[in-house]
């Protein structure tokens, strides 16, 4: 049978060739360790039955829009990439006439749009009407971490879904410890294994803080034969660990990873919720001869709460433009399975016998392309939408609500978390099909917001290939965005917010309902707008202004604003930064 799926496939290496000095891991477009192939049927991947990993999460997988065809643009080698290749991989990928763009990557810190690669490469694609998804990284979750900042692309935050994969420590004493993990196999449960910690077997020549991490050849092989090795960090430098005669390993991370040999995934010391790696670690320390086994993985569905954000997505407020809400959206990106090359082992190994055609991963890389597909198949019920209104049906119908109607939680923390962690919330795809009403946006709309950032126009020359003069006066509070987010406001002064709508659906009434921030007075005029037809246009206008006294000392105060005509429920978040912090 031929499969059309794969359409077309590039790789672009000047830059790295000529920097780097050094021959590339395949010199052609070929998928070297599974982050392409994983994303790419993430977004596409046709409908595949009996996918699991090791046995765990059976069942018919497909990418979000599996009729999809699907074009690979391979602009980085060895996780490292040059602003050339990924520059002209965009310039590619508009030539060939794609649609859509998921984007899994990123810089290693924020830039200004006009020296930043991704910014200009996606605004670009935006020109050429392209959509463009991001991931917002996986630095979470501190503040400001994010680095996909521009208002043309979606960027994309991680969450958990309601399944888990889960094992168990059994230490002596007969204590249970609950961890997270896939594994191939599991130790035997009427047999106790010595625990070691990595610090205790490190290696005469290695450095201690290579040890602590598992690092290769920072462990000495024989102090671990036979036992159970606490790793405290999960690096693929720590694969090699489990080629040797270790019969298991516990990590202490964030993040589960597929492993063969017998191992759990525990929490971070770093985390608040740390009860169990902390009493594992306790044990450890405190006990003459610690003893322990580990269970199997298995799968576990209809998990409670769900969805929660992963603590390693990266997180506002926007480094670059703090009066524009980042990330913008939120997807599934914790224990996705999905397709993996198998001309390598999922360790990193070239062992084929430890090869699998499918492999589970955690990063906002793997949000991304849910969201990318979302989109193709939003293009495809509504061709004529612009990628401004495609962005607005996702994040106007996204909900900041878990599966049990309480707001979205941090997975570990269990703290309740903030749009600078989900945006506007939680992708809800078939909500997002009918909208009912969008916020637009043009091409001079975003070259304003360009001006309004303090552009001028040879600054947005790096950008736009035309010549573009701004505008005498431009009030960024005023760029149709789908959320709000005012960053100055004091006791003396309100502030007034425009926003326009366009009917996408049928005629129709819509009443406003406004969530109102801690300490802020929030009005909207006119409350009532009545759309006659498909592709009317109505004004809004938002007033905010502090209340004289305000007892809080958060950073930020978050609300929302709703637009809902009975059927649909048209959500924006207003986010106020606290003056008094």
């Amino acid at each position: 049978m031929i499969n059309r799926k794969l359409i077309g496939a590039r790789y672009f290496y000047e830059s790295y060739k000529i920097y780097r000095n050094k021959t590339m891991s395949y010199n052609s477009a070929r998928d070297y360790d599974g982050h392409g192939t994983h994303t790419l049927s993430t977004a596409a991947g046709n409908f595949v039955s009996g996918v699991s990993v090791f046995g765990n999460g059976n069942g018919t997988a497909s990418g979000a829009s599996p009729n999809a065809r699907v074009v690979s643009y391979k602009a980085l080698w060895e996780d490292f990439g040059y602003d050339a290749d990924i520059l002209a991989a965009f310039e590619a990928a508009i030539a060939d006439g794609v649609d859509v763009l998921s984007v899994s990557l990123g810089g290693l810190e924020p830039k200004e749009y006009w020296k930043n690669t991704i910014s200009i490469g996606s605004f670009h694609a935006f020109l050429n009407g392209l959509v463009v998804e991001s991931s917002a990284g996986n630095d979470g979750p501190t503040p400001y971490s994010l680095t996909s900042t521009e208002p043309w692309v979606i960027t994309v935050g991680a969450s958990t879904t309601d399944r888990e994969f889960t094992n168990s420590v059994t230490l002596g004493g007969n204590t249970t410890l609950q961890g997270l993990s896939i594994s191939m196999f599991g130790l035997s449960s009427h047999e106790l294994y010595p625990l070691i910690n990595a610090s205790d077997a490190k290696a005469d020549n290695a450095l201690s803080e290579l040890a602590y991490l598992c690092a290769n050849r920072s462990i000495d092989p024989k102090k671990i034969r036979g036992k159970i090795l606490v790793c405290f960090q999960g690096t693929d430098d720590q694969t090699w660990v489990e080629q040797t005669e270790a019969v298991g390993v516990i990590s202490l991370v964030t993040i589960p990873d597929t492993h063969f040999s017998p191992a759990t995934l525990m929490l971070p010391v770093s985390n608040l919720n740390c009860t169990d790696s902390n009493y594992l670690l306790n044990y450890i320390n405190q006990t003459k001869s610690p003893m322990a086994t580990i269970s199997k993985g298995e799968t576990k569905l209809g998990i409670k709460s769900a969805p929660r954000m992963a603590a390693f997505s990266s997180r506002g407020p926007n480094p670059i433009e703090p009066r524009i809400l980042k990330p913008d959206i939120t997807a599934p990106g914790v224990n996705i399975i999905a397709a993996n090359t198998e001309k390598v082992s999922i360790l990193g190994s070239t062992n084929k016998n430890r090869n699998t055609p499918f492999k589970m991963i955690s990063g906002t890389s793997m949000a991304c392309p849910h969201v990318a597909g979302l989109v193709v198949l939003l293009k495809a019920l509504h061709p004529d939408w612009s990628s401004a209104a495609i962005k607005s049906a996702i994040m106007t119908t996204a909900t900041p609500l878990d599966n049990s109607g309480r707001p979205i939680l941090e997975n570990y923390s269990q703290e309740e978390t903030t749009p600078f962690s989900y945006g506007a919330g939680h992708i809800q795809p078939n909500l997002a099909a009918d909208p009912g009403l969008v916020y637009d946006l043009m091409t001079n709309d975003y070259l304003n917001f360009l001006c309004a950032h303090g552009y001028n126009s040879s600054t947005i020359g790096s950008l736009y290939r035309g010549f573009y003069v701004c505008p005498k006066h431009f009030n960024l509070a005023n760029f149709n965005y789908p959320s709000i987010t005012i960053i100055k406001l004091d006791l003396w002064h309100s502030i007034n917010v425009t926003r326009t709508l366009t009917n996408v659906g049928s005629p129709s009434t819509y009443n406003v309902h406004i969530k109102v921030p801690h300490g802020v007075i929030v009005s909207v005029e006119p409350r009532i707008l009545m759309f006659q037809q498909k592709g009317d246009k109505k004004d809004f206008r938002v007033t905010l202004s502090l209340k004289p006294q305000i007892n809080n000392k958060a950073n930020y105060f978050f609300g929302s604003l709703v637009w809902t005509d009975g059927k649909h429920n048209v959500r924006s978040p207003i986010i106020v930064k606290n003056p008094h912090q």
